[in-house]
């Protein structure tokens, strides 16, 4: 056994590519290069106690799994709940975001998630591509990442919108997109992600961009608009959603964006939006969440990737001032879409818009794929290697998400049965990310 051997024993492993869970399998990784050089069966008994050392890693009696991947997070957000994403972009210094961010990192890869796909920066400019280095160049712990730097909205599309919109009153100030029009307006804007390092290119294919229409509330004790129409949280109401870019538009941007091999992520709300975005040929599909069959059958038709990011709805509903049974009503309303769109063979990535909700709780789009009635087969395989094709499959450069030879060496161990305990979901043992060992609760670190 040379020097960078490392060998780990398991009694059962989620095997993602044929969505099973094996038995009695060891693998073989390198640490030196972070890959798997090799998995096997065993055909010879183990000792019954636990026979870790230097060179080995006893996995037994835990479920183990390839290293998890959220597919929609935003490391320079933390929850709403405790400050408003307005306040966050606005106020909350560059310093205090990026040191929040480096325990969201710490957070995310604690709780056994060893990848991030990160759409947005939410006004930090390209701040993500280099807090992305610092964590390749092992400055900091954290999951790997691929960043988007901003997202691309056309103009009045997705900024801060308020009503005090003087010369020199905040948003010249704050930028939370990079606007472009028309087909080469778009394809310039491509070019600049590219230039800033961007992994992904992401666009808004809709938004409430009429939100001053019906200006919100926007401190306590302010005059609400009388009359306005009923709201419904992200479904419509005073504040529908509208596609940003023409067909075209769209067209332009993915084919500028595959002509530099980067993957594609297409926010998008509305049916309209989202089968515009998906004949365009994007990767994937964020949100998505107004029930729509002809939505789906197009998504289904051009194999686009679908993260559903049901832990933001819920998120978002929950904390509506006017909560109420017609909110919990709507949300599962798409839980019953994301449903459809499995049942419909569209393929899902799991994916919670973390950030809006504490780095660390990302397992929570794991547990409502399942309320959504998701097999657990299935979900297991969304959050990993399904999430290293929407992350881009090969595009990445390095290949995660299934424990196979040439693979990253992404292991990570709940302590229980998943087919038994769901909850063991929520107690991760040991986190492995290329090679590395982070945690591990039965001996002392090796990292």
């Amino acid at each position: 056994m040379t020097k960078s051997q490392l060998t780990i024993h398991t009694s059962t492993l989620f095997d993602s590519r044929k969505k099973r869970f094996a038995s009695n399998i060891s693998i073989e990784v390198d640490t030196s290069t972070g890959l798997i050089t090799r998995t096997y069966e065993r055909s010879q008994s183990l000792p019954h106690q636990n026979i870790s050392d230097s060179k080995t890693i006893d996995l037994r009696g835990f479920t183990v799994l390839p290293g998890l991947v959220d597919a929609h997070t935003h490391i320079f957000l933390h929850g709403y709940s405790e400050t408003p994403s307005l306040n966050q972009m606005r106020d909350e210094s560059l310093v205090e975001r990026v040191v929040r961010a480096t325990n969201h990192a710490r957070d995310g890869l604690m709780a056994g998630f060893t990848t991030y796909r990160d759409l947005g920066t939410e006004g930090l400019r390209d701040a993500d591509a280099h807090f992305r280095n610092t964590i390749n160049r092992g400055i900091i712990p954290g999951p790997r990442m691929f960043v988007a730097t901003e997202c691309i909205a056309s103009s009045g599309g997705y900024e801060i919108r308020h009503e005090n919109s003087l010369p020199g009153i905040g948003n010249e100030l704050i930028r939370i997109s990079d606007p472009a029009d028309g087909i080469y307006g778009v394809r310039a804007a491509v070019r600049r992600r590219i230039g800033a390092g961007a992994d992904i290119i992401k666009f808004y294919a809709d938004y409430e961009k009429r939100r001053l229409r019906f200006p919100a509330q926007a401190w306590p004790g302010a005059t609400r608009v009388q009359y306005t129409p009923s709201d419904k949280v992200f479904l419509g109401g005073e504040n529908p959603v509208f596609p940003l870019f023409s067909q075209e538009e769209m067209d332009a941007i993915v084919a500028e964006a595959r002509a530099s091999r980067a993957p594609i992520a297409a926010h998008a709300e509305s049916p309209e939006a989202v089968i515009m975005a998906a004949k365009a040929g994007v990767t994937t599909i964020e949100h998505g969440g107004i029930p729509n069959d002809e939505a789906l059958e197009v998504m289904k038709e051009n194999k686009t990737i679908f993260v559903p990011t049901l832990s933001v709805y819920d998120e978002e509903m929950r904390r509506a001032s006017n909560y109420s049974e017609s909110n919990e009503e709507e949300f599962r309303e798409i839980l019953a879409h994301t449903k459809a769109a499995f049942d419909k063979g569209v393929k899902l990535a799991c994916g919670g818009d973390t950030g809006a909700f504490p780095h660390g709780e990302n397992i929570r789009e794991l547990e409502f794929m399942l309320e959504a009635g998701i097999p657990l087969l299935d979900v297991l395989q969304a959050a990993t290697l399904h999430g290293w094709e929407a992350c881009g499959g090969d595009l990445c450069g390095r290949r995660f998400g299934s424990l196979e030879e040439g693979y990253a060496a992404d292991i990570v161990a709940f302590d229980g049965g998943l087919l038994e305990d769901l909850g063991a979901l929520k107690r991760v043992n040991f986190v492995m990310k290329d090679g590395r060992v982070y945690k591990n609760n039965r001996q002392e670190s090796t990292s």
